[in-house]
C-alpha cells in the first residue's frame, strides 16, 4: 500500500501515528480483510486493538452486513452462552421469551470478540464448533442452527501461558489464530506519543471550551521517555487531567511529572506485567524462587539453633520465679536426686536432662507429631504475608520490596487468600 492509502485509512478510523509498526499492522488488516480467515489481535490493554476489526470488516466483502463487538470479559459467566448463542423460552429461570444470540443476528457480517481469553471453557467448546462447522444450538433447544459469521478476536493476555495453565483450549487458539495482528505498545512507538498527546489536548479543549495545553521541550522529552504501562488509554487520561486542572496552558516538566505515577517506569522495566513476554516472566519467576529458597534456608537454620539449645527445667535457669509463685495449674515434679557417693557421674544429653523434670498441666499430653516439611507455596505465602505486614498492607511498597510487578503481587494475594 502507498503511504497516501495508509494515511487515508488512519483518518477514516481515527488512528494517530506514523510508526512503521503501526503502518505494518494496517497493511495486514487490509490484506486479510479480503479473505474469511479468523484473525486474532493481540497486544497490551489500552493500545487500540478495537480499530483493527473495524478495518477488517469495512474492507471485506461483508462490509454491508452487520458488525457487532462483544466484550467477553464484561459478561457474567452464567449468561455468556445466552448472549452469544441465544436461548429458548424457559431455558433458565429468567428466560421469559426466546432470544437471538450474536451469532444469529450477525449472520452474514463480522463478530468482534474482545477479551476472548476470558471465555469459560464450556463456552470455548461451543465457539470452536461454530468456527469449524458454522453450527450452534440455542440454550434449551435441540435444533441445530447455521450461521455465516466472520470472527475477529482480541486479547491482552499471554495465550500460551493460559493454554499451559488449562485456562484456554489449544485447539481453539490455533483456530482463532489463522492470522495474528500484534498491536505495538505505546513505548514501542515513542515517535507517536507527542502526536497523540497534541490530538487529545485539542479534543479536550473543544469539549470543555478551554484553550489547548502545550508542552515545553523538556516536558515533551519526559513524555516520550515515560514507560506508559497503560498505553494510549493512560496517555489520554493524563492529557484530560492536565487540560482541566492546570491553570497555565504551557506545561513544564515538573508539572507534567505530578501526573505520572512514580516508580511505575522503573518497576515495569525491571519486570514486565503479568501479560509480558515469556523471557521476562521467566526472569521474574527465577528471582522469586531464589528469594524463597533463601528464606527457607534461614528458617531451617533458625530451627536447628532452637533444637540444639539445652532445655533446662526444674530451676536450672536463672531468674526463675520461686515455687510459691508457680501457678496451681502447672506443678513441677522433680525426680529424686541421685546419690553422688554411690553413683558414677554422667554428662547428660539435653534430652536426658529434660527427663529429670516433668511439667504437669491441666491439658492431656498430646503425642508428638512429626514435623511436616514446608512446601514452596507455604514459604512463598509466608514471605508475601510478612512483607505486607512490614509495609502496613501497602501493596505497591510490598511489590517493590519483593521485586515483583504489582499485577503479579495482586494475583498472588488472591491465590493465597491474604
Amino acid at each position: 500500500m502507498t503511504p497516501q492509502e495508509i494515511q487515508s485509512i488512519k483518518q477514516r478510523f481515527g488512528i494517530i501515528g506514523v510508526s512503521p509498526l503501526l503502518n505494518h499492522d494496517i497493511e495486514i488488516a487490509v490484506q486479510v480483510a479480503k479473505t474469511d480467515l479468523s484473525v486474532l489481535i493481540t497486544g497490551e490493554s489500552g493500545v487500540g486493538k478495537e480499530h483493527f476489526p473495524q478495518i477488517i470488516h469495512n474492507f471485506s466483502a461483508r462490509k454491508h452486513g452487520p458488525y457487532f463487538a462483544v466484550n467477553c470479559g464484561a459478561i457474567p459467566e452464567g449468561t455468556i452462552d445466552s448472549e452469544l448463542f441465544g436461548h429458548e423460552k424457559g431455558a433458565f429461570t429468567d428466560a421469559r421469551a426466546e432470544r437471538k444470540g450474536y451469532f444469529e443476528i450477525a449472520d452474514g457480517g463480522t463478530l468482534f470478540l474482545d477479551e476472548v481469553g476470558e471465555l469459560p471453557l464450556a463456552t470455548q467448546a461451543r465457539l470452536l464448533r461454530v468456527l469449524e462447522t458454522g453450527e450452534y444450538i440455542r440454550m434449551g433447544s435441540s435444533k441445530v442452527l447455521k450461521t455465516n459469521v466472520r470472527v475477529v478476536a482480541a486479547t491482552n493476555i499471554d495465550m500460551q501461558r493460559a493454554i499451559s495453565r488449562g485456562r484456554f483450549r489449544e485447539d481453539l487458539y490455533y483456530r482463532l489464530n489463522s492470522v495474528e495482528i500484534r498491536v505495538p505498545a505505546l513505548r514501542e512507538r515513542r515517535e507517536d506519543i507527542p502526536l497523540l498527546f497534541r490530538k487529545f489536548a485539542v479534543d479536550f479543549s473543544e469539549r470543555y471550551r478551554i484553550p489547548p495545553i502545550r508542552l515545553t521541550d523538556e516536558a515533551t522529552q519526559l513524555l516520550r521517555n515515560y514507560y506508559w504501562n497503560g498505553n494510549v488509554r493512560q496517555l489520554k487520561h493524563v492529557a484530560e487531567q492536565i487540560s482541566i486542572l492546570e491553570p497555565l496552558r504551557e506545561i513544564q516538566a515538573d508539572v507534567l511529572q505530578k501526573y505520572l505515577p512514580r516508580n511505575e517506569a522503573q518497576n515495569a522495566l525491571t519486570l514486565t506485567s503479568d501479560h509480558g513476554n515469556s523471557s521476562a516472566y521467566e526472569a521474574e519467576r527465577e528471582m522469586l524462587l531464589k528469594m524463597l529458597f533463601e528464606l527457607k534456608r534461614e528458617v531451617d537454620e533458625l530451627k536447628q539453633q532452637i533444637a540444639s539449645a539445652p532445655l533446662r527445667l526444674g530451676g536450672a535457669l536463672a531468674g526463675e520465679p520461686p515455687a510459691s509463685q508457680v501457678a496451681p495449674s502447672a506443678v513441677l515434679h522433680t525426680a529424686p536426686a541421685p546419690d553422688v557417693h554411690n553413683e558414677p557421674q554422667h554428662n547428660l544429653e539435653p534430652e536426658e536432662e529434660f527427663q529429670l523434670a516433668e511439667v504437669v498441666t491441666d491439658a492431656p499430653a498430646q503425642p508428638a507429631q512429626p514435623e511436616q516439611p514446608e512446601t514452596l507455596s507455604q514459604v512463598e505465602r509466608d514471605a508475601i504475608r510478612q512483607a505486607l505486614l512490614r509495609n502496613h498492607g501497602n501493596r505497591k511498597a510490598t511489590a517493590q520490596e519483593l521485586q515483583l510487578s504489582e499485577r503479579t503481587l495482586y494475583r498472588k494475594i488472591k491465590e493465597y487468600g491474604l
